[in-house]
């Protein structure tokens, strides 16, 4: 009944407030603005169903005066418990836990309203002197205030962190928040581990999510203007921020240490409740987010400037090869967590928030080179391929999953840069994940290349911008693959096949790019690989008809018709390239027809051809073993064009791309955070949100 009774109370102080639309509250009314979080309200859930979204739109657009001293009330509880420090009480504590959920609520609010924006960063609204303890704060913008107090509210003793026996209010003064030894969790830059209480992690999930909430002020941008400076995540990742490095350490330490299958017990996360999962996803999010502020920036850091994301300064500065050891680990083991397979079904904890943890490994790819070496420098990048791989073939016709669809790709292209990762792939692909593909025996290469043409021929028709990517990546690691399998193979000359057709290539101006990534394949294969891809010199010869296509491909657009209305499956499939405005001429295609790269392949049929028909003939062969056989013990050394260099393709960031990744990064915090619905019920501008 108590616990009623007290929602009853606090649910009749909003409806007070909010119909107090011609009346002022004063500031000094303490009496009234405690009970906004001196009740028993005890949970998040319950300060969103208690505060509608429409007592807070009531609250903001009639009774504004009201709406902002409510903020600055709850700030100021905020600032006053920091100040109490490891003497806090349990009844203090949960009046921070309040005034922590009352913001999270309130401030999606505050940037839903263009008018309201400026207000966190409004230095005149209030006199803070007098209200926030202007001794140690001046008359810095309530946002800094808030920022600062979030920060040291994440490590303070017996709330959110372990209390060394030490500490107490006698020795307050000599308390240090900087200390290695607050760092949360084992792993880079902290040796020790320590046994954290469910309450600590509880806590510091609800301030983390209210961070988050501060720094979601992008969502309410037009993408157009979603590039500029959030001053949220400006201050938090600045100097200012005395905590950065502990912060930093801490979420990595506590991402990359989490363990799902705890003892290894079955069914366990049935039995038992996992309090660490919750801290873990939301410590992802938050660290996401903020590795991805001012990013551009971190491509012209050097030893002696200031960096202006010091959060992605560390992270660059990370070098020992036991914290790189310590971070690919945990990575692996929580991406390949969604592909475990038991023989009792669903008794394996399934984690959700692999997402964020392929976003954070592109990050620290991208911002730490060493740590890239690292990963390439073992046979450990196939443990974080394979995960990948298996995203990418199950969401391939989910138009929801565009997203993930795009960072695999991106992160693959990244990869793919570096020869070590091409020469990784030529090991045997013993592991067998459920994956949707023709049953093959080969190496990890002809598993990519057999996921990518499932892509490309199986996938959502929102991918087609992905092609040229996927491409890029099988023309990288094309010189160092050293034994391609026959059903890859055949997969790969299917491709060609498909998009050399004229029709397909006359459909749309940029269709015939394809077609020049797939002959830079098998030129790469036949100059630098051709002793052990017999496999596919069968098939480059089986269908050589489409290299001769090629070579004699009309140079008048208007000779070549449309396919009827009855396609085939590969006609239909091309149709999507198609563009019904586009009128090619004959100079364009005189313009690339001319620059198509046939030479090798051209002279490897000139060669091979006459061999293969002769010993067909000669022994009456009917096997295509005994064939690959034969070309497997033949030579084209001195008969071929001299080898063309290897040319990598890296991937490079541009503003466009940087603006797409901002609004996939927000839409994935969007949608894992609708219990309870921080943002669902304010009008979001950087990405479409369908109400069902």
């Amino acid at each position: 009944m108590g616990g009623t009774e007290s929602k009853v109370g606090f649910r009749r102080a909003i409806v007070n407030l909010t119909g107090r639309t011609n009346q002022t509250i004063d500031t000094s009314d303490d009496a009234f603005w405690d009970q906004f979080w001196s009740g028993t309200v005890n949970n998040i859930s319950d300060i969103f169903a208690l505060v509608t979204a429409d007592d807070i739109h009531t609250l903001r657009e009639e009774s504004p005066a009201n709406f902002m001293t409510l903020i600055y009330k709850a700030v100021e509880k905020l600032d006053s418990s920091v100040i109490a420090g490891p003497s806090m009480s349990l009844s203090e504590q949960a009046i921070v836990l309040n005034c922590v959920r009352l913001l999270t609520r309130l401030i999606p609010f505050v940037f839903e309203s263009e008018e309201w924006r400026s207000f966190f960063w409004s230095k005149n609204s209030i006199d803070l002197e007098e209200s926030l303890h202007g001794e140690s704060c001046g008359n810095a913008p309530l946002a800094q205030i808030l920022l600062k107090k979030l920060s040291d509210l994440l490590f303070c003793p017996d709330f959110t962190i372990v209390a060394p026996a030490t500490v107490g209010p006698d020795t307050l003064e000599d308390f240090s928040i900087e200390s290695i030894q607050h760092i949360w969790e084992k792993g880079v830059g902290f040796a020790y581990s320590r046994k954290t209480p469910p309450q600590i992690d509880s806590n510091r999930t609800e301030i983390l999510k209210l961070l988050l909430t501060c720094f979601s002020e992008t969502m309410y941008y037009v993408p157009s203007d979603s590039s500029q400076p959030n001053l949220w995540l400006s201050y938090f990742t600045s100097i200012e921020n005395k905590h950065a490095l502990p912060l930093f350490t801490s979420l990595l330490n506590v991402i990359c240490a989490y363990d799902p299958q705890g003892y290894g017990l079955p069914y366990q996360h049935v039995m038992f409740s996992d309090h660490r999962e919750q801290l873990v996803e939301v410590s992802a999010q938050v660290l996401m987010v903020i590795l991805d502020h001012e990013s551009a920036s971190m491509q012209s850091i050097d030893e002696k400037s200031t960096p202006t994301n010091y959060f992605t300064y560390f992270l660059s500065r990370i070098h020992r090869e036991e914290d790189f050891h310590f971070i690919l680990c945990g990575l692996i083991k929580l991406l390949n967590n969604p592909l475990l397979q038991t023989y009792l079904p669903n008794s394996c904890k399934k984690i959700g928030f692999h997402e964020e943890l392929l976003v954070l490994f592109w990050k620290m790819c991208d911002y730490n080179k060493k740590f890239l070496f690292y990963v390439l420098k073992t046979s450990d990048v196939l443990d974080v391929l394979v995960p990948i791989l298996y995203y990418l073939t199950e969401s391939r016709n989910d138009p929801g999953k565009v997203g993930l669809m795009h960072v695999g790709v991106f992160i693959l292209l990244l990869l793919s840069g570096e020869r070590n990762f091409g020469v990784r792939l030529n090991k045997l692909y013993l592991t067998r994940v459920p994956m949707d593909l023709p049953i093959f025996t080969g190496n990890h290469a002809d598993l990519l290349i057999l996921v990518f043409h499932k892509i490309i021929t199986c996938g959502h028709h929102r991918l087609q911008p992905l092609f040229d990517c996927i491409l890029t990546i099988i023309v990288n690691i094309s010189p160092y693959l050293k034994q391609m399998c026959m059903v890859s193979s055949s997969k790969l000359m299917h491709l060609l096949e498909a998009f050399s057709t004229p029709w397909f290539l006359f459909a749309n101006h940029t269709n015939y790019h394809l077609v020049f990534f797939l002959l830079e394949i098998f030129n790469n294969i036949i100059q630098y690989q051709f002793d052990g891809n017999a496999h596919l010199m069968y098939s480059i010869i089986r269908k050589r008809h489409v290299f001769h296509q090629l070579s004699n491909l009309p140079e008048d657009p208007t000779t070549v018709s449309k396919p009827s209305r009855k396609r085939t499956d590969q006609e239909a499939e091309q149709q999507m390239f198609s563009n019904d405005e586009w009128q090619p001429s004959k100079e364009w295609v005189a313009s690339w027809r001319k620059k198509l790269p046939l030479q090798t392949i051209m002279r490897l049929l000139q060669v091979l051809v006459p061999q293969v028909e002769k010993i067909c003939i000669d022994k009456n062969l009917t096997d295509e073993s005994e064939i690959i056989t034969f070309l497997q013990n033949g030579t084209l050394v001195g008969l071929l064009p001299v080898p063309h260099p290897i040319l990598m393709r890296k991937y490079q960031p541009n503003a466009a791309t940087s603006v797409w990744f901002r609004r996939y990064m927000w839409g994935l915090v969007f949608l894992r955070n609708t219990a309870p619905p921080i943002w669902c019920e304010t009008t979001i501008k950087l990405f479409e949100v369908q109400k069902m």
